[in-house]
């Protein structure tokens, strides 16, 4: 396997470990790649991350997220359900904080196109300017 030359690194108070076994429930293609007290390596769709137990210092916050580029309407449920389950916190504009803290972006795959469209591009901001979770369809209706 080739080294990924950049890694995300997320920080953890002591619950790393459950965090990456959570993000490799939530994500078909992923695994545990090396575990330790301090450290656990894992893979999410072919992205190495490490997450790191290092105490109560720090904390994530919403100035590091990862963004989900989603093809349907059930792939945005499917992740904005899972990622805010027991605990996760909704935000505006498909913005999401789950159980442990990572905000997450949970954006239809179309929105770029559809942001520059000229006649659609101000009506489809306008309307997820509105939204929690994506709607599909609101945007292609805008």
């Amino acid at each position: 396997m080739a080294i990924q030359k950049i890694t995300p690194f997320l920080w953890f108070d002591n619950n790393g470990a459950d965090a990456a076994k959570f993000y490799t429930t939530v994500f078909k293609n992923s695994r545990i790649t090396a575990s330790n007290p301090w450290v656990t390596q894992f893979e999410l769709e072919g992205l190495q991350i490490c997450a790191l137990n290092g105490g109560p210092k720090f904390k994530l916050d919403e100035a590091f997220s990862f963004s989900i580029s989603c093809d349907t309407q059930e792939e945005i449920d499917y992740y904005w359900n899972t990622l805010t389950a027991d605990g996760g916190e909704e935000s505006m504009c498909g913005w999401l904080k789950d159980k442990y803290g990572l905000s997450w972006q949970v954006v239809p795959s179309i929105l770029g196109k559809l942001m520059s469209d000229p006649e659609k591009g101000q009506r489809v901001m306008n309307a997820f300017l509105q939204m929690r979770k994506f709607d599909i369809q609101t945007l292609l209706d805008a």
